[in-house]
């Protein structure tokens, strides 16, 4: 499972020898090896966007089981997030905030029985998190436990993404609610399935072990679905208005900039942080917010690159650029100042001395199967 060098140990997924078998081109980041494309990067961004579905390996995530009967008493002290009202069979999105309400990391939750919760987040956070929970071990009945390297998380992704988990997993996983975790067997085993989407496009996550993961992720591709290495998975990302931990945010951000509003909740009480968050929200807005922001003619443009208004005044910066296949254009992540945030204000991008016109988008750039199905639901 890992590979030693002099200085860095760089964890493999249980499905490494799998992505070598279909050719993949890997590279090692964050202290993970990773697959980035499969040989048709192209091809495996039109199998989300166009086909029958994309396959994912997010094993590098970070899961980490929480659990005893002080638990929810402890992590509502801990996260943005109501745990108390999170019921049973049922998962949440939540941040980490530090004292000052900046954002430590940024997590899904799922509570699969009434002590036991499975927090599960980036690569890059994994660590923060753990130290953050494991402070809390010696205070009462508060067990925390690094599950990453005992499991898997793959992920299918695509307006086809429902037929191909039915037919590997049956009728209770393709089904699944949205905040909702179903528990299905295979070969005898439980794993987990939640119904979220990295993409834009309708998706589910598998957590399972990682003895499995082979079988599982074999019986996926049979199915119909093509793996997707990074990539792709970037340009995807970024199309769906997604932010990274380490590249769109971090602890310099105020929780209100950057994570999701179904993050927070503003009426549970007192957790670290609370207070600034809580300020931030009632006064009615923050100073700055992750927005989309798309260029309107051919042009570079750059992470870092400044966003400037119409009338030279400097009002954001970008975090995220890729170049999007379905709308023709360079697309990016940023922040941009709150007076600035509407759709269709005008920017200038400042790339390499050049300035590129520009445009605020509402995220996400691409509304695919995953926002279609909400506008039936809502109809």
């Amino acid at each position: 499972m890992t590979e030693t060098t002099e200085q860095l140990t760089i964890q493999r997924s249980p499905l490494d020898a799998a992505h070598e078998g279909l050719g993949a081109t890997m590279k090692e980041e964050g202290g993970w090896r990773l697959p980035l494309s499969y040989g048709d990067a192209g091809a495996e961004y039109r199998a989300v966007r166009e086909g029958e579905g994309g396959l994912i390996d997010l094993s590098s995530r970070g899961r980490v089981e929480v659990s005893g009967s002080e638990a929810v008493q402890f992590l509502n002290g801990l996260i943005t997030n109501d745990v108390k009202a999170l019921a049973e069979g049922a998962w949440m999105r939540a941040a980490f905030p530090n004292v000052q309400g900046r954002l430590i990391a940024e997590a899904r939750v799922l509570r699969l029985s009434s002590d036991r919760f499975l927090f599960d987040t980036e690569a890059v956070t994994r660590e923060r998190i753990l130290k953050t929970l494991e402070r809390f071990t010696l205070a009462g009945d508060f067990r925390v436990r690094d599950l990453t390297m005992e499991t898997a998380l793959v992920s299918v992704q695509g307006a086809g993404a429902a037929r191909v988990v039915k037919e590997t997993l049956g009728e209770e996983a393709a089904h699944v609610e949205r905040d909702r975790v179903a528990s299905v067997s295979w070969n005898d085993r439980e794993l987990q399935v939640i119904r979220a989407t990295h993409t834009a496009e309708d998706g589910f996550d598998l957590f399972l072990g990682a003895d499995d993961a082979v079988s599982v992720w074999e019986a996926l591709r049979s199915a119909g679905a093509r793996a997707v290495g990074f990539d792709a998975l970037e340009i995807l990302r970024i199309e769906a208005g997604l932010p990274r931990y380490g590249v769109d945010m971090d602890e310099t951000n105020v929780v209100l900039e950057a994570a999701p509003d179904d993050a927070v909740s503003f009426t549970k009480g007192c957790y670290i942080g609370q207070e600034i968050i809580a300020r931030i929200h009632w006064r009615g807005h923050v100073a700055k917010k992750l927005a989309g922001i798309m260029l309107d003619e051919e042009g570079e443009s750059r992470r870092d690159d400044k966003v400037r208004a119409e009338d030279g005044k400097e009002v954001g910066r970008l975090t995220s650029v890729a170049f999007s296949p379905r709308l023709n254009r360079r697309v990016s992540l940023g922040y941009v100042k709150y007076d600035y945030l509407a759709p269709g204000t005008r920017v200038r991008v400042v790339s390499a001395e050049r300035e590129h016109a520009g445009h605020v988008e509402e995220l996400p750039f691409v509304r695919g199967s995953w926002h279609s199905a909400d506008a039936e639901t809502n109809a």
